[in-house]
């Protein structure tokens, strides 16, 4: 296969990336992904685009030693795609009963026809048929995608549990804690709409203005949408180095900078949160010590306090030095789901939230990312997003919290609309 690569100055950033966005939304599978000016040592693009397919690859069955062999046949190429929640039934021998309202496959990777890297005010352009230059040139008139929220209806949301179900539902959880099945559960509830007509690009472009995000995400699978705005990433790869992130630990923001200053603070200083965190942290270190060189995983920062347009929030760094020979398969397979989304431990967790969840999570609680030609990666965690299907006019987004047994389950519900609060915003 042969790829043309080139490079252009790029003027006003902010749009010519919205540019980008509109442009990529032509093709019937896109992906978008923008770190919105957020500074780690991570990240390796400020944003990054796929569009078109070359190749792709979807399994139900014994999927995941069917990518390993799809990664290998495709080597030096750009990969992007996702990794479904429900993966974990071929993982861990689990099964899922809820309906998929929303048709997301458990896994999809694509080679794109298309590959944009944008870095400071350089777009770097890999492309398999079509002129670099001519690309570049068609994004830097393609017009802005019209605002058409402004015609859009609210849309009326539901819910699958009233606030006292809810609270019923977490003492049932937290017995299960006190009998020793799990000591932390991840549990999430679904806001939905059904016969609704949005525009997503609109959708996720307000969504993005009201929470700006560092996994942010407009991924487009045909007639199916994830309109992402995490702030978690699961895993990277730098080299042989393996980095996670969990985040466990959620406070408000405030609009007065001295109480804004003092929720921060109570965040660091609140030991339940920390408890939780911990919990998460010691699941990430296991996971990696399974496919890392023996005494290389190490906590680089713990309890860290991040802020962002909506909410300040705890995240721990664990990395580790991959052993040789590790497939990408093989990374999933020890690290999939994120501890963070489940509880621990993390396969009866998993058990327990099949139980008393409602909804069949598909993407949420998955993963979005891409795989370099030099095979490293980057990987989110699916989380504050809202998802579509045009099809079927379904939409909906989960909100979930870590329960334990010392949790006030009130107050876990309002932290629920809380991590609610940017996506029924932008679907008002």
């Amino acid at each position: 296969m042969q790829k043309i690569t080139d490079s252009f100055y790029v003027n006003e950033i902010h749009e010519f990336k919205q540019r980008m966005l509109s442009w990529i939304n032509r093709f019937g599978i896109c992906c978008f992904m923008d770190s919105h000016d957020y500074a780690d040592n991570y990240h390796r693009y400020d944003c990054i685009a796929a569009a078109g397919v070359y190749k792709f690859f979807s399994e139900d069955i014994d999927a995941l030693s069917k990518l390993t062999n799809f990664c290998n046949e495709h080597t030096n190429e750009w990969i992007f795609g996702h990794l479904g929640y429900d993966l974990k039934n071929e993982i861990e021998s689990l099964q899922s009963t809820h309906s998929n309202n929303i048709e997301f496959p458990d896994i999809y990777f694509f080679i794109p026809e298309i590959v944009l890297c944008l870095n400071d005010q350089t777009l770097t352009i890999y492309s398999i048929k079509i002129s670099p230059a001519e690309i570049f040139n068609e994004i830097s008139t393609q017009s802005l995608n019209s605002n058409k929220l402004s015609s859009q209806k609210n849309i009326n949301l539901t819910t699958v549990l009233t606030e006292n179900e809810y609270i019923e539902i977490v003492s049932k959880l937290q017995q299960h804690i006190l009998r020793g099945d799990c000591y932390e559960i991840n549990y999430c509830q679904e806001f939905f709409a059904k016969n609704v007509d949005i525009d997503p690009l609109s959708t996720y472009s307000k969504l993005l203005t009201i929470s700006p995000t560092p996994f942010s995400c407009f991924y487009k699978l045909a007639n199916k949408y994830l309109l992402c705005a995490s702030p978690e990433r699961f895993l990277s790869k730098i080299n042989e180095q393996i980095f996670s992130q969990p985040i466990k630990g959620t406070a408000a923001r405030s609009k007065n900078v001295n109480a804004d200053e003092l929720e921060k603070i109570n965040l660091y200083n609140n030991e339940k949160e920390k408890s939780e965190n911990v919990m998460i942290v010691d699941i990430v270190r296991n996971d990696l010590s399974k496919i890392c060189k023996p005494d290389t995983v190490k906590v680089e920062e713990l309890f860290g306090i991040y802020s962002f347009a909506q909410v300040h929030q705890m995240i721990s760094t664990v990395s580790g030095i991959l052993k040789k020979n590790i497939s990408f398969a093989d990374i999933v397979k020890a690290t999939f789901p994120m501890g963070s989304m489940t509880g621990a431990p993390k396969r009866r967790a998993m058990q327990v939230i099949e139980q008393y969840e409602k909804t069949k999570r598909q993407l949420f609680s998955g993963s979005v990312g891409y795989i370099s030609p030099e095979n490293n990666f980057d990987f989110n965690v699916v989380i504050r997003s809202i998802f579509y299907n045009a099809d079927n006019r379904y939409l909906n987004f989960l909100v979930g919290s870590a329960i334990t047994y010392y949790a006030d389950p009130a107050k876990e519900y309002q932290e629920c609309l809380l991590k609610a609060r940017a996506m029924r915003e932008a679907l008002q």
